[in-house]
């Protein structure tokens, strides 16, 4: 069997030149796959006629806890390492892959379970209570998941680097050796590479085609046909039998975890919130990944909307969120109607490393909110609640404190 300590998931960008990263501080990683087989039938026959194969549905959840880290953020983005900010609108055409490596009870090496092109379709941040842990919650599509065992068992990203530009620039690919495809391979013709992207140090990455590079197995020399210049990144990723390094690195330098009595929240920039008991942000994307006539795949990426919704939950004390939503907070105002309430205010979350907020880590703002509902809640025996929702668009996750 394979217990959750053994299964070591890591992240792969395919838009930026990152090298492959560990997903830290996960406390939960779903899949669901539909295979999205069609039977058919016709007039005149009991039975199946045959079935269609339509393109598989594949949907992750990853519960992560907060560690003040922009290092998760930059993988589904494609953004390289020296990035502080990440926008809401970075993730339309930025894929990425998922895979986990499972080792069972004995410390045998099973294999890996592959999810390649995966975007991003939601992502929450959450503070459900004043003293528990702040979690970042994704939910992420795409179409396949591939199992990898035996020969092929491990999954392997390489990185390399054109040291001089020219046409039909070569890398050698042989630590470890790519392992074909036995999917794809028929006698004397064996494909090695799941996916090779190029980085053009101008124009940015490219998934090639097989038409556009070639490998010979026997001496590892991958050649990638047509011009590159110098400094241009190849990424090749394949199956191997073997590792070489080490598959997962535990990241003890970061915290393990953050709590909601180590971040501050403000509204309209400036307007400390006092007595919430939870605070929840939720961007969802309405995705438009393309497909086409003539071709099994998808073949473009995008976003046709964000929406971006906070949720603020506070044991009733003083109207002090109806005052900033009104416009009149400190005003000592003596009407707060709900018909009067301001839009295009921010919501701003700085995240410390500790509760005595010295030592900022990560800060999430967003613009141009408005409020769509209140709520009041008043129980037996017990304190009144009132909450607040506000919603907008426009976003963004950063580490430079300066940027909120």
């Amino acid at each position: 069997m394979i217990h959750s300590s053994y299964y070591r998931p890591k992240v792969f960008s395919n838009s930026g030149d990152l090298v492959e990263a560990e997903i830290d501080r996960a406390q939960e990683l779903t899949a669901s796959t539909t295979i999205n087989r069609e039977k058919v039938k016709e007039i005149g026959r009991d039975g199946i006629v045959d079935w269609r194969q339509r393109i598989p549905s594949i949907n992750l959840t990853l519960r992560q806890l907060e560690y003040g880290s922009m290092e998760f953020w930059r993988q589904l983005t494609g953004k390289g390492n020296s990035v502080t900010q990440v926008s809401w609108t970075d993730f339309k055409t930025a894929t990425f892959d998922i895979a986990g490596y499972k080792t069972d009870d004995n410390g045998t090496f099973l294999g890996t379970i592959y999810y390649p092109k995966l975007r991003t379709a939601s992502l929450s941040i959450n503070a459900g209570s004043p003293d528990g842990f702040i979690e970042r919650s994704f939910s992420f599509v795409g179409e396949d998941e591939i199992m990898l065992q035996n020969a092929n068992k491990y999954l392997i990203c390489q990185r390399y680097v054109i040291a001089s530009g020219g046409n039909n620039c070569t890398v050698t690919v042989n630590t470890p050796s790519p392992v074909a495809d036995p999917d794809n391979s028929t006698s004397g013709t064996s494909v090695y590479f799941f996916k090779v992207v190029k980085h053009n140090v101008t124009t940015g990455a490219t998934v090639l085609n097989s038409t556009d590079y070639s490998y010979v197995s026997g001496t590892g020399v991958l050649t990638i046909n047509g011009a590159s210049a110098t400094g241009d990144v190849i990424r090749v990723w394949f199956s191997a039998g073997t590792y070489t390094g080490t598959v997962f690195t535990n990241n003890d330098a970061d915290l393990a975890g953050i709590t909601a009595d180590s971040c501050s929240i403000y509204l309209a920039s400036s307007n400390y919130l006092y007595r919430l008991q939870s605070a929840g942000i939720e961007v969802t994307f309405d995705r438009e990944d393309i497909k086409e006539i003539g071709n099994l795949n998808t073949v473009s990426y995008g976003i046709r909307n964000i929406t971006t919704r906070v949720t603020l939950g506070r044991i009733l004390e003083a109207f002090t969120i109806e005052e900033v939503l009104r416009g009149k907070a400190g005003a000592s105002w003596g009407k707060l109607d709900v018909r009067q309430f301001q839009d295009n205010l921010s919501l701003i979350v700085k995240v410390y490393t500790d509760a005595s907020k010295r030592t900022f880590k990560l800060g999430y703002k967003l613009l141009d909110l408005a409020p769509t509902a209140t709520e009041a809640g008043t129980p037996t025996a017990d304190y009144v609640t009132r909450g607040a929702t506000l919603e907008g668009e426009v976003g963004f996750v950063t580490s430079n404190e300066a940027a909120l």
